[in-house]
């Protein structure tokens, strides 16, 4: 209880320091927000929800205006429409740079097996968000928090049957980040595309199956109404973020208290959207149990295949590039004192039910 607390009187020091200060500053804070987000709740709800908070946080002097992906730059590209300034602040997915270092793969959730809740601890709790400030600076020259929190998602949606290994290779998947590596690795063939684009490829046969989001998040594209099959578990995106980015000249022209409130704003909207999005998974789950499509389970061999070829790609990241190792042994020491969880906690639902 005390850590609520103490975050209850952060926003109350927040909203006391924006009457003080930042309202006289209104009129030079109207910033930009990239996206690349055509619609959906991260953007209607996530990345207004931030903008929204930065706005309270600061006394209405941070005044953030959000724009769907593709208006304001490239919508994989976001970060680079940030650190070029055409957009002081981002909503984004790290994993979108995961070409140019993969450890950012680390910082968005890939299969590892966190999920959101033991993601939110290790961020907050295991030193997680200072090496996500840090990589962010030292590789992309931009200032970067999280601000939205991923849930488990859908393993597939896919007008194929895959439950083994066998039925995993040759599959023309649309993904992104490290699974696009991964699963190629496994034997699918991978396609990056905007998520835009992805019903009409579902529909055209262009690919056989694709990964988005949550059951919440992939509901309002429609994926379900052109592929049959619903693939579960998500193993390979158990948990993770989405970011906020700054563009440091923006950022070095706020005071030491405006940074301390945007990354607040972060916290604040990352406990937000998960409790809405958590929620929100319940009933849209319930709709593909209770529709046209056909759940599929994987086979668990196959799920333990795809952490142990996880684990090699691990190692050899970390081998050679420094940021990596970093984090990978940061998440890799939480996870060991993670392990006592299940001896002390009812699992969900409790006992009997």
């Amino acid at each position: 209880m005390h850590k609520l607390n103490r975050i209850a009187v952060s926003v109350g020091l927040a909203m006391g320091l924006a009457s003080a200060s930042a309202v006289a500053e209104a009129a030079d804070k109207n910033w930009r927000m990239a996206t690349p987000w055509s619609g959906g709740p991260w953007l209607e709800r996530d990345a207004k929800l931030y903008a929204d908070r930065v706005n309270q946080l600061t006394g209405g002097g941070i005044e953030i205006e959000v724009f769907p992906g593709g208006t304001l730059g490239g919508a994989l590209r976001v970060t680079n429409t940030v650190k070029a300034g055409v957009a002081q602040i981002s909503h984004n997915y790290i994993n979108y740079d995961y070409g140019t270092d993969p450890t950012a793969a680390l910082l968005a959730g890939h299969s590892s097996g966190l999920t959101p809740e033991e993601f939110m601890l290790w961020m907050y709790e295991g030193g997680g968000v200072e090496l996500y400030e840090a990589f962010r600076r030292d590789v992309f020259d931009v200032v970067a928090f999280p601000c939205a929190i991923l849930g488990t998602e859908i393993f597939l949606h896919s007008n194929k049957k895959v439950e083994t290994l066998e039925d995993f290779q040759g599959l023309r998947l649309r993904t992104s980040g490290a699974w696009a590596e991964l699963a190629a690795r496994l034997g699918a063939s991978t396609v990056v595309m905007a998520g835009g684009d992805i019903y009409s490829a579902l529909e055209r046969g262009v690919i056989d199956a694709a990964e988005w989001g949550s059951p919440e998040m992939n509901r309002p594209t429609g994926f379900q109404e052109v592929a049959q099959y619903v693939i579960i578990p998500g193993v390979h995106q158990s948990g993770g973020f989405l970011e906020c980015q700054v563009n440091e000249s923006a950022w070095n022209e706020l005071t030491a208290e405006e940074q301390d409130l945007l990354r607040l704003a972060g916290k604040l909207t990352v406990f937000e959207t998960w409790l809405a999005s958590s929620f929100a998974d319940l009933d849209a789950y319930q709709e593909l149990v209770d529709g046209p499509n056909e759940i599929v389970r994987l086979e668990q061999s196959f799920i333990d295949t795809i952490y142990e070829e996880t684990v090699k790609w691990e190692d050899e990241y970390a081998a050679e590039n420094e940021w990596f190792a970093r984090v990978l042994e940061s998440q890799r020491d939480f996870k060991d004192a993670m392990s006592s969880w299940s001896e002390y906690r009812l699992p969900m639902g409790g006992i009997g039910r």
